[in-house]
């Protein structure tokens, strides 16, 4: 670890003239550390000989295609798949984003998270419609093509399944990839309606407090959310990642709730009503609840948790030789944006303040790196997030002891990657 990386914790605001004096330290100190990336084997010298061109480079390329595809080579880079009851119900399950495979902030849309409890339906754009009912003064019923004309909006949001990292709860640590225990989380840039202006069309009335959103799935998966919410920052996503939504991901309209646990973010929408309170469906009750160690449980547990994971070096990978690298890994919070992520090659002993991108944008991700150099010694490599409420990642310990062991949901808690001896890293428990 660079003992000058350690830093106090700056404003968010990317103008903010000492937050970028940290940034390009930061950004010297990695260059500087990198200096002799050439004899750690790195970088090789090379002069022109070395341009003597290769078999592709004498014979025409391939063509134009209508849908550009990753390359050939990429394809071992795909979603870790989770099919709880196999081959009985293929549809019913996760696919998890291979976070340790990816970079920057934008999760691909190919590659983004997918929670499904009955499968993905076939939908047709021109038969779908969306209902908006209850408490309002005019009951509206809209065609996806009315949908497509009104003022949209884009926004930057992750989206994360409260079941994320549940892998992580398990009596020992599963040496998998950190996407296979980490990667029921994504985001995007989403375009779409914000649900106020329908609400205002339909004219919402002051006894509504809630809002029952149901999908157009066989298992008409629904979940309640309070009228708070749909007034401040809910959208109907038409968009993704600047094309039209893909089918497991809502097509042609999904609920977007920033922050919100992933299931409330409900796809495939069909029906919006408003209510005076909950309705209790049974994804708000027998599931997505966390039992405490009295017996009771808690419910209605919509903010996700502020966290982060390193990505690079993450379990199952291996570091090659001893010299410089670079640690880096996701964060995000549902309360907002990203203040500060530490970075710990100790295990917690100590840590260091890690240069953050993206984190102008609320409930998003956030990449943050930092230069570090492994001597062939053992490490433990952990981090830590503070987000703009104040809220800080737990400790694994401290986020267990709160609940039952039975608990499956929001578990938010510090995650640890230890380095051996052979550049081996494994998953780990602290």
């Amino acid at each position: 670890m660079d003992p000058k990386s350690k830093g106090d914790a700056r404003s968010g605001d990317p103008q903010d003239p000492a937050r970028e004096k940290d940034r390009r330290g930061f950004l010297k100190r990695g260059a500087a550390l990198m200096t002799g990336a050439a004899s750690a084997g790195i970088a090789q010298q090379a002069g022109a000989q070395g341009l003597a061109g290769h078999p592709w480079e004498r014979v025409y390329g391939a063509g134009f295609t209508g849908y550009g595809q990753p390359s050939r080579f990429e394809q071992p880079v795909m979603r870790h798949i989770g099919k709880p009851y196999g081959d009985l119900a293929p549809g019913s399950g996760s696919a998890l984003a291979p976070i340790e495979a990816l970079e920057g902030i934008i999760t691909p849309s190919g590659l983004h998270n997918d929670r499904s409890h009955s499968g993905t339906p076939d939908i047709d754009p021109k038969e779908h419609q969306l209902l908006l009912h209850g408490l309002v003064q005019r009951p509206l019923k809209f065609s996806m093509e009315a949908l497509w004309r009104y003022p949209m909006t884009t926004r930057t949001h992750f989206l994360e399944c409260s079941g994320n990292s549940a892998r992580a709860l398990a009596p020992q640590p599963a040496q998998v990839p950190a996407g296979a225990m980490h990667g029921n989380i994504a985001c995007s840039e989403w375009t779409g309606v914000p649900l106020r202006v329908l609400l205002e069309e339909a004219g919402l009335l002051p006894q509504a407090k809630w809002l029952l959103a149901e999908g157009a799935d066989s298992a008409h998966m629904s979940r309640s959310f309070p009228v708070e919410k749909a007034l401040d920052d809910a959208m109907l996503a038409l968009y993704q990642n600047g094309e039209r939504l893909r089918p497991e991901q809502g097509y042609p309209v999904r609920l977007l709730l920033p922050g919100f646990e992933g299931n409330m973010n409900v796809k495939w929408l069909r029906r919006l009503k408003a209510t005076e309170e909950p309705t209790h469906t049974k994804d708000e009750t027998s599931k997505y609840t966390d039992p405490l160690p009295d017996g009771r449980s808690l419910q209605f547990t919509f903010e996700m948790g502020v966290k982060s994971v390193i990505t690079k070096p993450s379990s199952t990978m291996k570091l090659p030789r001893t010299g410089f690298y670079e640690i880096s890994g996701i964060a995000w919070s549902g309360a907002g944006r990203i203040r500060r992520v530490e970075v710990s090659a100790d295990g917690g002993a100590t840590w260091a303040d890690a240069a953050l991108t993206g984190e102008e944008r609320p409930k998003s991700l956030v990449r943050f790196r930092l230069p570090w150099e492994w001597t062939g010694r053992e490490a433990v490599l952990q981090s830590r997030a503070t987000d703009e409420k104040g809220q800080v990642q737990p400790a694994r310990k401290a986020w267990v002891a709160q609940f039952a062991p039975d608990v499956r949901y929001h578990n938010n808690s510090i995650v640890s990657w230890a380095v051996g001896a052979d550049g081996s890293v494994k998953n780990v428990y602290v």
